[in-house]
């Protein structure tokens, strides 16, 4: 441990902390931030005021950094050091310092918006700009001044720009902490590759014949990369000429990985074999492996784009910046001096790669973290105005505030309403808190409980899309074909209650899932999301509330009315009317989009070949048409009043502020310009209404 270098700055670091109340420390890769700074402070005795919380941006490494220092310590998990993270808490009373992802402690304060059991907070891995780090941060600075004397606040990372959070901290100090690095080798590419799949598994296999031994680290862009390469990989090694070369052990790395699959990378190989671990950006910072040597750096990163003007998501493979490039390369030289191969020519590297990576809340959806801040009900909040590191786009918090209103979360003034009170205490996107309170009310809770437990599972759950499913090996299966009720013409999420319901007839049998090809990780995580999201809704009840899977209304069995009626109205700002005599549909809000129902999707057509005439999507996405993924059927009835709200939106209002927004140009989105050929504008509401009704009365008078 003595070797860490972190441990030679212990009592300057002491000596500043109390000094301050917030603290900016720059550890360079491998100095031990991670693991040492809340047991140097545990030294100093700052936990007998408090608990020392730790965020990371990622599940997997709040949990084997926790899991790291309980080790050290000499404690069990869950004790003295624990970790909190989404559908998972293993902390107790004793509990001194705690580990836990920064949207839990975003949670934690709507509780206790003073954080007042924790003696110290500290920001880990804060360069990753995850969304919620970016409001913690906002927070921190407003909660120091309320708790300067009681509260201690470190801003921790290895690539941080500590001169710009210096100044948004009113000029803190900043530490600069050496790491602990051999020199490594920066070799690139002549030229870019065709395929950066392929071009890895060449650079792989020829460090496994002509390097000396040490693991390498593959960096690839997602899960489906990952297990491409780990299957070619393995293939190539089995065909090398048996004692040409070591052995070899080839794992995957990624957040979808099961706990017990994600250990096997922190465990030492045998003796005389090389292990090679194939990683998304998880292994960049927020783990690190012992024993790399060797990168393989392919550029590239997955990153989901939203666009606030269309409501679109576009999951994107693009270029990392030299922030993430350096980091990538300093994986190699944690033990001794390495070697990182980077797929790409040094030009590229110097020309077009940004200097640091465009923080999350400039990239997503803020209608989680805006509700959030709502909730917090603290008059000196503008939600346009509210303090952050680097400020989201106008046009992402307006997007967010409408959304909310037409979800019932805040009113037109902009204040929170109490059903948005209820919906932040929930741990699921907005849409879906929302869908869980309609159902209560409509008496389908226990329906509602499984479609958002399945749509929380982060892999695709429905019958022959589980990833990895190979082609060749569909014939030697015996699968059974799942056949499920009348009624899952409805719409995907109809289908995906079918599936869960029957999974629970068989008794969650294990083979049951693997018979109908329904991937059997995923399904055990739907089933403990479901538990703990019923504990929570009984709670928010105050009574008992009967949410067993197969308990279902008889009347509601055919067409399942009442769970499509609370869908549409948590869904209320992701709703789309089919056109006119044909199958494409145009989204119902802000700015009108024209989209396709995703092929995948199991909504049925009438004997004209008609799809609904209204639809809710849980997500559009962009890739060779827009998109709507997950669709249900819903019915004109539910979405007039959505119509009718849509009229009356003043972003000002909503705000909180005093009206610094345009009136004008936010108050109507109908009155836009039809000149603009780019924006599809919605036509007048009324008129749409009305032909919506003559359309829905035909369709019943043929019936």
């Amino acid at each position: 441990m003595a070797e860490l270098p972190i441990l030679q700055f212990e009592e300057k670091i002491i000596d500043t902390v109390q000094k301050n109340p917030v603290t900016v420390i720059i550890g360079e890769t491998g100095s031990g931030k991670s693991t040492q700074l809340s047991q140097i402070l545990h030294r100093h005795r700052y936990t007998k005021s408090g608990i020392i919380g730790v965020t990371q941006p990622r599940r997997v490494a709040a949990v084997s950094v926790a899991r790291r220092v309980a080790q050290e310590l000499g404690v069990r998990l869950g004790d003295e050091v624990g970790y909190a993270i989404r559908f998972e808490d293993r902390t107790s009373e004793r509990t001194r310092i705690k580990y836990l992802t920064d949207g839990v402690l975003l949670r934690e304060s709507l509780s206790n918006p003073e954080l007042d059991q924790y003696s110290v907070i500290i920001l880990d891995e804060a360069h990753e700009r995850s969304l919620n780090t970016d409001v913690l941060l906002g927070l921190m600075k407003r909660l120091v001044k309320l708790r300067t004397s009681s509260l201690r606040v470190l801003i921790t990372s290895a690539t941080l720009d500590g001169e710009k959070v210096s100044k948004f901290f009113l000029d803190c100090p900043v530490l600069n902490v050496p790491g602990k690095l051999y020199p490594v080798e920066i070799l690139y590419s002549k030229e870019r590759p065709t395929s950066y799949l392929e071009s890895c598994l060449r650079v792989a296999i020829d460090i496994h014949i002509r390097e000396p031994e040490g693991d390498v680290l593959i960096f690839m862009t997602g899960q489906d990369d990952i297990e491409k390469l780990v299957a070619k990989l393995e293939d190539k090694i089995r065909s090398l000429e048996e004692g040409s070369c070591m052995d070899a052990i080839v794992l995957p790395l990624h957040g979808s990985l099961p706990p017990e699959m994600q250990v096997r990378v922190f465990t030492p190989p045998p003796s005389n074999c090389r292990r090679f671990i194939v990683s998304t950006n998880i292994a960049e910072t927020s783990l690190t492996v012992d024993g790399v040597v060797y990168v393989v750096d392919c550029g590239y990163v997955k990153q989901r784009q939203y666009v606030p003007s269309t409501g679109m998501y576009s999951l994107d493979v693009v270029q990392i910046s030299k922030v993430q490039a350096n980091q990538r390369a300093g994986r190699a030289g944690r033990t001794r001096p390495g070697k990182c191969y980077r797929l790409y020519p040094s030009r590229v590297y110097e020309e077009e790669f940004l200097d640091v990576t465009v923080p999350e809340i400039q990239r997503s959806s803020l209608t989680g973290s805006i509700l959030y801040l709502k909730s917090l009900d603290l008059p000196d909040i503008d939600i346009l105005k509210f303090d952050f590191l680097d400020p989201p786009s106008s046009e992402s918090l307006e997007d967010a505030l409408k959304q909310l209103y037409l979800i019932d979360a805040i009113d037109e003034n902009g204040s929170i309403t109490s059903i948005g009170r209820t919906m932040a205490d929930l741990p699921l996107e907005p849409s879906l808190s929302r869908t869980l309170m309609e159902a209560n009310e409509y008496g389908c809770l226990s329906q509602a409980l499984t479609v958002v437990a399945m749509l929380s599972a982060e892999t695709t759950l429905l019958p022959g899309r589980s990833k990895g499913a190979s082609k060749g090996a569909e014939k030697k299966r015996k699968h059974t074909p799942l056949e499920l009720p009348d009624g899952s013409g409805w719409g995907d999420h109809i289908q995906l209650l079918q599936i869960f319901e029957q999974w629970d007839q068989n008794g969650y049998d294990v083979d049951w899932c693997k018979d109908h090809e329904l991937q059997v990780r995923g399904m055990m995580f739907v089933k403990d999301v479901r538990k703990q999201l019923c504990q929570i809704m009984q709670k928010i009840a105050k009574g008992s509330l009967d949410v067993r899977p197969k308990e279902r209304r008889k009347e509601s069995r055919q067409d399942y009315k009442d769970l499509r009626k609370a869908l549409c109205v948590g869904y209320a700002g992701q709703v789309a009317e089919r056109m006119i005599r044909h199958n494409g549909y145009r989204t119902i809000g802000f700015k009108s989009q024209l989209v396709q129902v995703h092929p995948s999707s199991v909504v049925r057509s009438d004997e004209e070949g008609m799809l609904p005439n209204y639809v809710v999507y849980h997500e559009l996405i962009v890739t060779s048409h827009p998109y709507m993924r997950n669709v249900c059927a819903v019915e004109m009835p539910w979405v007039t009043p959505i119509l009718k709200k849509l009229e009356k939106i003043s972003v000002s209002k909503l705000s909180g502020g005093s009206g610094h927004v345009g009136e004008e140009t936010n108050r109507k989105i109908v009155d836009l310009p039809k000149k603009d050929m780019n924006v599809q504008v919605p036509d007048d509401h009324e008129s749409r209404i009305q032909a919506a009704k003559e359309r829905f009365l035909a369709r019943k008078s043929k019936k």
